[in-house]
């Protein structure tokens, strides 16, 4: 393939955010010609694959690390409102496809499981209860439950019962309109519905080598057939960079100065994962706890309900390791070849400030088999090591950026890099990414279109019907759009 007349899109990347990006085009601007880049053989084969990621449908309804604890003592639900108001627009979002027939029945995709968090000790027991007192006055966490009761656990998840110890303190939380998303799934279902009929093209087993801004305003995208060893190039009009850490790499290729002073910081991890159906049968819900003290969020230990291809399995972990790869699939060089003038300061910086990171993860890489078990039997005494195997999860590539006063933080959560003219954007970071897909690829699209956005705003509308607003301020629509999206996911409401 080498093509000189520019084609509309073209999006680097076979995962959720450029599934969702190209779905959004479509119905937006049925008329642009989209090409889809992929270097794998198949989508969704890095973070947003079943097994490289929880399949927490973030929405902050049990994630700790959105509500800490201030040195005052009290605790703010600003952050974790706005992670949910994000996912409520997705969740309107597939209710839309699902409602047109595009993606088919939802449960293939997106199941219930309860989202709870279950703490031990005096001074977290506290901090949940004044978390709960907070969340359960916002409309979008009303449905909230809270206990210290045993028995009321013991109902909502009993493997974290079973044979716990006498005398410890402990609490719950529980909302049982949670979700477990397999975004692997619901990826492939989103690229169907792109291809169907025309318009977008996938491109397997391609490789982007390059990119090059033209005197005209279009990117001359370098690419290599991965299969007929062939190179080729195309030209675009725009370019989204959704390829996970190698975005980073690919920005930088681009020469656009907002990439300057980014750089990355992989985090690999593991799961250990049962099918044991007796086991797996005793267990519904994702129940998150307090993450060790040095951890990033993303290794905020879980014990979690999966539905993968009809079937259900439960994880727990995540545990931290590291690999200078920026993608499973990724270069051991990765690391090191990032590494740019404007990033080098801000890169040294994260370094010398983030010493409990490094300890945490040298001690996870350090850690046995039996070191991990013991972490699940914390969650559940009566966890049997035969019945549970380790599996590799996906690469986390965190942001490193500069900053003014530290010159340099580490930054946990996700963030759009584009150029000034909107001729190119391209996502850095992780969690809770997935779930807020179509919020992000708004914002994309907020920030690169900017001519056609008032024109699109009425079908956005359409498929959205609370784009541009905040649901937490208004409870009876809250419960309106909550309960119409639950109805078209065949979710619990």
């Amino acid at each position: 393939m080498t093509d000189k007349k520019p084609v509309d899109v073209v999006l680097i990347g076979g995962g959720i955010m450029s599934a969702t990006l190209a779905v959004l085009l479509k119905q937006l601007q049925p008329d642009w010609t989209i090409e889809v880049f992929e270097r794998l053989g198949d989508v969704a084969l890095e973070s947003s694959n079943p097994w490289n990621n929880a399949g927490t449908g973030h929405a902050a309804l049990c994630e700790l690390n959105y509500m800490p604890q201030g040195a005052d003592g009290e605790v703010d639900p600003g952050k974790a409102i706005s992670i949910n108001e994000q996912f409520q627009l997705s969740r309107q979002f597939w209710a839309h496809l699902v409602r047109e027939g595009q993606l088919g029945d939802p449960s293939s995709f997106i199941n219930t499981a309860p989202h709870m968090t279950f703490v031990r000790g005096e001074r977290d027991v506290e901090y949940l209860k004044k978390r709960y007192e907070s969340l359960k006055e916002q409309p979008l966490f009303g449905d909230i439950e809270y206990s210290e009761d045993s028995r009321v656990i013991n109902q909502w998840a009993p493997l974290l019962m079973k044979k716990r110890r006498a005398g410890e303190p402990f609490a719950a939380t529980r909302v049982h309109t949670g979700t477990d998303v397999d975004f692997g799934a619901l990826t492939h279902k989103l690229f169907d519905a792109a291809v169907a009929d025309g318009g977008v093209g996938l491109n397997l087993n391609f490789e982007v080598r390059g990119l090059k801004k033209h005197k005209d305003g279009t990117w001359g995208i370098r690419f290599r057939d991965l299969v007929g060893r062939t190179p080729g190039t195309i030209n675009a009009r725009f370019v989204f960079v959704g390829a996970g850490g190698w975005a980073l790499k690919l920005l930088q290729k681009s020469g656009i100065p907002e990439v300057k002073g980014y750089g990355v910081f992989p985090i690999s991890g593991q799961f250990l994962r049962t099918d044991n159906p007796k086991v797996v049968a005793e267990h519904t819900a994702k129940v998150y706890s307090q993450a060790a003290v040095g951890a990033p969020p993303m290794s905020v230990p879980h014990l979690d309900t999966r539905v993968v291809d009809g079937e259900a399995s439960l994880l727990f972990g995540p545990y931290a390791g590291f690999s200078p790869k920026f993608l499973k699939n990724g270069s051991i060089t990765d690391l090191v070849t990032q590494v740019r003038p404007h990033n080098l300061v801000p890169m040294l910086a994260v370094a010398k400030d983030n010493p409990s990171l490094l300890k945490y993860l040298i001690g996870e890489l350090l850690a046995s088999r039996a070191k991990k078990f013991e972490a699940l039997r914390e969650f559940m005494p009566t966890a049997r090591e035969e019945d549970w195997y380790l599996i590799t999860a996906g690469q986390r590539a965190q942001v490193m950026k500069k900053d003014a006063k530290k010159g340099g933080v580490l930054q946990f959560g996700t963030e759009v890099i584009a150029a000034a003219d909107g001729s190119i954007a391209g996502l850095l970071g992780a969690s809770p990414g997935a779930s807020t897909a179509v919020p992000i690829m708004l914002d994309v699209l907020k920030r690169c279109f900017p001519d056609e956005l008032a024109s699109w705003q009425p079908r956005i509308r359409e498929m959205i019907p609370t784009y541009g607003e905040t649901l937490n301020d208004n409870p009876e629509k809250a419960r309106a759009v909550m309960a119409s999206t639950a109805e078209a996911l065949k979710i619990a409401d």
